[in-house]
């Protein structure tokens, strides 16, 4: 019997589990709602702050909804789009904005912790 919980988003730890026994993941198939979307995207971001591992997530999202209607929503041709998530390039700012979008979500900042300056000082 599997220790993961089905009603829990699958973050970096259970992940890097299925990954040692060997066992074949999607996490396409794990993002059932935007909420979903939203929690993967944040853990993946955390734990790969690399902008190519970021714009991969964004295309594990947008094929988890289906890359044909996002690059249809987003205004961009499917095989553009395909290309944009892969991490093997760099996709225009407009477009990651575009396609968190068509995947009905919205880019936030939060304060990131002792590395930015504090003006108050």
């Amino acid at each position: 019997m599997s220790d993961l919980d089905p009603n829990r988003p699958l973050g970096a730890e259970a992940l890097a589990r299925l990954r040692a026994v060997g066992r074949r993941f999607d996490p396409a198939a794990e993002l059932e709602t935007a909420e979903d979307a939203a929690v993967f995207l944040d853990e993946y971001l955390r734990d790969n702050p690399d902008p190519a591992a970021f714009t991969q997530a964004l295309g594990i999202v947008a094929r988890a909804n289906g890359m044909t209607e996002i690059a249809r929503r987003a205004g961009v041709g499917r095989e553009s789009l395909y290309k944009s998530l892969s991490g093997d390039v760099t996709p225009t700012f407009e477009t990651v904005l575009k396609v968190l979008a068509a995947v009905g979500l919205r880019l936030a900042v939060a304060p990131g912790g002792t590395e930015g300056r504090d003006r108050a000082a």
